[in-house]
């Protein structure tokens, strides 16, 4: 059998996926601010919170999506780092007291143990912010025009918004101690982790230049594994 028709039948995905994670890695590093002048502390805890840990799936399927409709991973990576970053933020938040009041993540420190809870919570606010900020810059233009990279925003802001993860956690917070029934279970998921990551493959369609259909199979896909995951 040819080499090149036996990796077609036979993906190295494990080395695909860390291929890509080393990408998205050195992006993030660059995106984030450094920690020096007043701010140091702050950027520290920025850049503890997304740098070094996490299996950097949103972004993977993103660069994933972009290059099964043709683009290139400079089409997408942007928006991946920024959908990384809004993930980021989120579990900042979710490890904070008054949420999941947790100490560790990753068997590590969460961030609100290692620098304060009013640290922490302002990390995450930044994050969010620095994650709409990249969106928005001219370097997340790709090869798509701006009507292209308004509506990866606009996905991913109803993705993370109240409509998405965030009403995700707020009915898992109010069921806390209760047993929800199926449709309130398959609403959380759907919301808290399964919709930034159907955001996160439509990003890749959209912006790797995706016709309509090929956008709307992979938007069905990303639901699928969102829902799943």
């Amino acid at each position: 059998m040819p080499r090149r028709e036996k990796r077609k039948n036979n993906p190295d995905v494990p080395g695909y996926s860390a291929e890509k994670r080393a990408l998205v890695e050195r992006a993030l590093a660059d995106f984030l601010p450094k920690a020096v002048g007043p701010s140091a502390p702050l950027h520290e805890a920025m850049r503890y919170a997304v740098l070094g840990s996490g299996k950097r799936v949103r972004p993977v399927l993103a660069l994933a999506a972009c290059e099964a409709v043709g683009g290139r991973d400079a089409d997408v990576l942007p928006a991946a780092c920024a959908i990384e970053l809004i993930h980021s933020y989120s579990l900042v938040h979710d490890d904070l007291p008054c949420m999941d009041d947790d100490d560790l993540r990753r068997g590590e420190p969460t961030c609100h143990k290692k620098f304060g809870e009013d640290t922490a919570l302002l990390a995450g606010d930044a994050l969010l912010t620095l994650a709409f900020g990249i969106l928005a810059s001219p370097a997340s233009r790709g090869r798509g025009a701006d009507k292209k990279r308004l509506s990866v925003i606009g996905s991913l802001a109803e993705a993370a918004g109240a409509r998405g993860m965030v009403g995700g956690q707020a009915v898992d917070l109010a069921f806390q101690g209760r047993d929800p029934d199926l449709p309130t279970l398959e609403y959380i998921h759907a919301r808290k982790s399964g919709a930034l990551i159907a955001a996160s493959v439509e990003a890749g369609a959209v912006l790797g230049g995706g016709s309509p259909r090929q956008i709307e199979s992979l938007r069905g896909f990303g639901r699928s594994a969102g829902l799943l995951f």
